[in-house]
């Protein structure tokens, strides 16, 4: 039996997760779970996987699950040891019994936890881009270091983990990364000053959250999967593609130098990609995932136009030029949707704050978590102020 830490369990990933576990009786054991501000789901959860830590956001929250444990209808006996805030993330994180920690809380928030993981010598399944967007160099360094597998969640890369078990490194000529296209695939570009978050909160395909929705849009997502393919694989950026691929059933693609390409399909489901981190190296069977093949009909596929999603040019630099660039690109990005869901900045406006910021940051090197923290803080100031300078320009 393997037994698991989850970081977010309350997130989507959290809970597919949480899914996969329920549905592999006898495979998985869940140790620690840590959760966010959403205590009646995490006292849910509780209940149901009876870890020994939980920990949630705050002391405010920690003292309401505390109540809601204590409840008549959800009293558990033993009681689990109830933490909060970054020490009881990492608590969860570092707890002994834990083989393997999914890393899928939102945002820099798990970068500190995922790190502690790795030094301990936890294996990690990991969900959260900004791990390696924002630390690929020290994360890999650690991850080096400690002898750990670090497993990727995100479909694009499991898929593309998935197709590299059939060839070594030296056989690989490139990596293809398929994107849906997002809501706009075919909007006009002299459309696009027009956009409204609630038609880019429009996925096609996937029910992801608003951040993550929004960036797909951008097509944001994709630069930041092409900063984590260079750190997951070891693989040359020019060696990187992106292609759209509308139906989202091919999740990537390994071209090989002899010519052969190996793709993974499969459906738009998460727990696929989940089940396949957590069980890895074996293969377990799925009650759950399957494509259904009556629906496949055609698979499209189409080059990104560069001007209607300058995002993916802009991630493509930032991890050219390295040092602070991508935790300054997804910093920015982050307060730049956060700005547009909030309808103070246009959707335009998200590529060009992001622009701005990178040409501002400071160019230093990134030698421990904490430079990447103080990183992160500084793009974020900078990416307040450029949206302070639109909104005034919009008023004059």
């Amino acid at each position: 039996m393997k037994r698991i830490s989850i970081l977010g369990s309350t997130g989507s990933i959290g809970r597919q997760c949480l899914d996969v576990v329920a549905t592999n009786p006898g495979k998985f054991q869940i140790v620690a779970i840590a959760a966010g501000q959403n205590v009646k789901l995490a006292a849910t959860q509780v209940q149901q996987c009876h870890p020994q830590i939980v920990s949630v956001a705050t002391e405010e929250a920690a003292k309401e699950l505390c109540e809601a444990l204590k409840s008549p209808r959800e009293k558990l006996t033993p009681q689990p040891e109830i933490l909060f805030g970054p020490e009881g993330m990492e608590r969860v994180a570092t707890h002994p019994e834990a083989e393997v920690v999914v890393s899928a809380a939102v945002g820099v928030v798990g970068l500190p936890a995922t790190y502690k993981a790795i030094e301990q010598g936890k294996h990690i399944a990991l969900a959260n881009k900004e791990v390696l967007v924002a630390a690929g160099e020290v994360v890999m360094a650690a991850v080096h270091r400690a002898k750990i597998a670090l497993l990727p969640v995100d479909s694009e890369h499991n898929a593309i983990h998935q197709c590299l078990r059939a060839g070594e490194p030296k056989e690989v000529k490139r990596l293809i990364l398929t994107a849906s296209g997002g809501p706009f695939r075919k909007t006009p570009l002299s459309q696009f000053a027009k956009i409204t978050p609630k038609q880019a909160l429009a996925h096609p395909n996937w029910k992801m959250g608003q951040r993550i929705t929004i960036d797909s849009a951008t097509l944001m997502n994709k630069g930041f999967e092409v900063i984590e393919a260079k750190w997951l694989f070891g693989t040359d950026l020019d060696r990187i593609q992106i292609v759209i691929h509308p139906q989202s059933t091919i999740h990537s693609m390994v071209e090989f130098v002899d010519g052969s390409i190996l793709a993974q399909l499969g459906p738009t489901d998460m727990r696929m990609p989940i089940q396949y981190a957590l069980t890895y190296p074996e293969r377990v069977p799925s009650n759950t995932c399957a494509l259904d093949w009556s629906t496949l009909r055609k698979l499209e596929f189409a080059a990104v136009p560069a001007k209607k999603f300058p995002c993916l040019a802009l991630a493509r630099e930032a991890s050219r030029r390295g040092g602070p660039l991508p935790c300054a690109l997804n910093a920015a990005d982050e307060i730049a949707v956060a700005a547009f869901l909030e309808k103070r900045l246009p959707f335009l406006g998200i590529a060009a704050v992001i622009e701005k910021v990178l040409e501002k940051m400071p160019r230093t090197t990134l030698h421990s978590i904490a430079d990447v923290l103080e990183a992160d803080a500084e793009a974020r100031r900078l990416a307040r102020l450029e949206i302070q300078l639109v909104l005034r320009r919009g008023k004059n």
